[in-house]
């Protein structure tokens, strides 16, 4: 689950993690109102931010005012043009793709004074089964480029499974970036509150870019970006409350309300699967077959008929769909009951109408997978059957070819 960049600041200011200060808004005049505020207590410089759930910001531009994501404001009124052309607009950057996404929220904050500029994120290593702290003296710029150009410039320290970060990894990590005297001493418990925050709070990812040190010697975030672990929000029920669905995609939000796991991608054949591994497997077949996946789409272990239903509606939102590949191993639920599962949804007017021309491509293997062929065969629906998943990829090539 993503935040907003101002969610998670204030998340962070309860958990000691040091941030400037700043106020969201969702209008013109509460931004100025908020600047206003914010110069009676001494700030000379503003900056507003827009809100989307994507990052690469301060490059990106929107469609209507080509203003910056993030704009600097010497004054008051600097702040108020900020805010009407950031506003109401839709602001496309390197990961939102061209369609870009509408700034509904505007953050206004200190403009601080930077000496230097430093990056800090932390991450599951799933390679070796621990939390990662990465660190770089490369802040404020793509943390994949520094990888990809300057992987010496990234320093880690991994946490042991059911450990704490020692204060000694801390101080590691915060010599590496240079830190000295308080500096030096900020450093480390900042790091030491970050860390928390993320096992407290069951972060999937924190990451700042870039985190910076004032010439005052303080260490601030200077942004924020934090996405939690769906799975363990159930333990956070206060995180919910900021969840921003108007900023998700719309089928996956959908989805996600039939219990189904799902993921638009770009390509051309949907996909019907139970289990991540199957799922994956299922989009390599559509791949070396000369298709590609339209969606990952994980039903579960209980592919019953509005499973199904509901998994076709989602798959048939998207209009790029020319055929759809159902894969589905019977181990905890039988191939047959799947196969009538799949023609009683079918058969639905809803579904039949909208599957006319889609050809149906049916792959059932486990337990009572021939009977379950046969059902698919005597249905006399546009549904093609197969074993094998072999017979699958060439009944998709077949399909893609037509």
């Amino acid at each position: 689950m993503k935040i907003h960049e101002y969610q998670a600041k204030e998340l962070f200011k309860e958990a000691g993690v040091a941030v400037p200060g700043g106020v969201a808004t969702q209008s013109v005049e509460e931004a100025v109102k908020a600047a206003e505020e914010m110069k009676k207590n001494g700030t000379e410089l503003f900056v507003v931010k827009a809100q989307i759930h994507a990052g690469g910001r301060g490059k990106g531009r929107t469609k209507k005012n080509n203003a910056k994501g993030v704009i600097l404001c010497r004054s008051i009124d600097e702040v108020r043009k900020a805010a009407e052309s950031l506003l109401g607009d839709v602001l496309v950057t390197i990961q939102t793709g061209e369609e870009g996404q509408k700034v509904k929220t505007i953050y206004v904050t200190d403009g601080v004074d930077i000496e230097k500029e430093f990056y800090l994120g932390i991450l599951l290593d799933r390679a070796v089964s621990k939390n990662v702290i990465m660190v770089s003296t490369e802040g404020g710029v793509e943390i994949e480029k520094v990888a990809e150009e300057t992987p010496e410039k990234i320093i880690k320290e991994w946490v042991e499974p059911g450990m704490d970060l020692a204060p000694n990894q801390a101080r590691r990590l915060a010599f590496a970036l240079g830190f000295e005297g308080d500096a030096f001493k900020k450093a480390v418990k900042f790091i030491m509150a970050l860390y928390n925050f993320y096992v407290e709070k069951d972060a999937d990812m924190v990451e700042i870019n870039p985190l910076v040190l004032t010439p005052d010697g303080d260490v601030l975030a200077l942004d924020a970006k934090v996405t939690f672990d769906g799975n363990a929000t159930y333990r956070h029920k206060e995180l919910l409350e900021l969840r921003d669905e108007s900023e998700e995609n719309p089928i996956e939000l959908e989805a996600s309300k039939f219990g189904l796991n799902y993921i638009k991608l770009d390509g051309n054949v949907g996909c019907m699967v139970n289990g991540a591994g199957l799922a994956m497997a299922t989009m390599d077949i559509i791949k070396l077959s000369g298709g590609e996946p339209a969606n990952f789409l994980d039903v579960g272990g209980g592919a019953n008929v509005e499973t199904v239903k509901n998994g076709f509606r989602i798959i048939l939102e998207d209009e790029n769909v020319k055929a759809i590949l159902i894969n589905i191993f019977g181990g905890i639920v039988r191939c047959d009951r799947v196969a009538n599962g799949v023609i009683e949804a079918i058969k639905d007017p809803e579904i039949a109408k909208k599957v006319e021309n889609v050809p149906i491509i049916v792959r059932l293997q486990g337990t009572n997978a021939e009977e379950a062929k046969e059902i698919i065969d005597n249905s006399d629906l546009n549904v093609i059957s197969a074993v094998l998943l072999k017979e699958a990829a060439e009944e998709v090539s077949k399909v893609i070819a037509a």
